[in-house]
């Protein structure tokens, strides 16, 4: 049985359907002696005949063997082409892709990239889920975003953008205008909300303490709304990438004040992680090429000029 070949069923149902080998050989484009032998390697391979021919115009007739052989080969030809749509749709960009995501992406890259995706490809199914552990499972998703580099050999790490820091405080916090850069020495001592040590906190950390500087924390939290609404209470300041600020609309916010700082610490970087060497699907692909474009806008947006030009009232 190891003989049969998709082509010789495909030409036994031919000849069912159409009654003799002469009009099996014109739907089929081929000649009625390539039919016949597609029969014959058929007849070779389940080892006995699969049709009465009798002769004439009449039709040609299958044998119980080719009864048998015949609902097993639309079986087969059926699962061939339900694999062949399969596979058509998956090129298209059908199929699930699963996103690991963190507060600041979800709040301003990841919108616009499900939305192009679900524009793209219609009949794609997103799954998303926010959680940033420490050695996170790359197998449970197919793209990860993060504010910091996942350790391990089979990791691949696309960076996306940097994202620079800003002092965000409560207004007349400190002298000049909103947008003016705060001198990094001023925040030595100063009462300060910060996340909790993990993720890019760590960093960011170990930056100031680098340049002497060691505000005084006086209260951490892991969401972005709480900590800012803690600012807005005058609890203290707080330092956030560009992203966070941006998403927040703090700008616009009439009782904080964005500022540069000089000398800025060194940006967040974002990146894009997922297990190395293996082929993404044309959607996950679609979905990283995406992000990286998306990212480069907010890049643009949130450089020196960027920064300076949406702090500024």
């Amino acid at each position: 049985m190891t003989d049969v070949e998709l082509r010789h069923l495909a030409t036994l149902t031919a000849v069912v359907g159409a009654g003799s080998f002469g009009r099996a050989a014109s739907r089929l484009g081929y000649t009625q002696s390539t039919v016949s032998q597609h029969v014959a390697a058929l007849e070779r391979a389940v080892g006995g005949r699969l049709f009465d021919r009798p002769g004439g115009p009449r039709r040609v007739r299958l044998t119980p063997l080719g009864e048998v052989v015949l609902t097993h080969a639309e079986r087969l030809l059926t699962g061939v082409e339900t694999m062949r749509t399969a596979v058509e749709r998956f090129r298209a960009g059908e199929g699930r892709l699963t996103i690991g995501t963190f507060q600041s992406v979800s709040n301003t890259l990841l919108p616009v990239l499900v939305r192009v995706l679900r524009e793209e490809f219609p009949g794609c199914d997103i799954r998303l889920f926010e959680d940033e552990p420490d050695s996170p499972d790359l197998s449970a998703a197919d793209l990860l975003f993060r504010d910091h580099r996942v350790a391990g050999a089979d990791v691949e790490h696309l960076e996306l953008l940097d994202d620079p820091y800003l002092l965000v405080c409560p207004r007349g916090r400190f002298p000049g205008a909103p947008g003016e850069p705060v001198d990094l020495a001023r925040l030595d001592g100063e009462p300060m909300v910060a996340w909790p040590p993990d993720c890019a906190q760590p960093a960011l950390d170990a930056a100031l303490a680098a340049a002497g500087v060691h505000p005084d924390i006086v209260f951490r939290a892991a969401g972005n709304e709480t900590v800012l609404s803690m600012v807005r209470a005058g609890l203290g300041s707080v330092v956030l990438p560009w992203l966070v600020v941006h998403a927040a609309g703090a700008a616009a916010d009439e009782a904080l004040s964005v500022h540069a700082l000089r000398p800025p610490p060194a940006p967040r970087k974002i990146y894009l992680v997922r297990r190395a060497h293996r082929t993404l699907s044309p959607l996950a692909a679609r979905a990283a090429r995406l992000a990286a474009e998306i990212a480069g806008d907010l890049g643009i947006r949130g450089g020196p000029e960027g920064v300076r030009a949406r702090t500024a009232r």
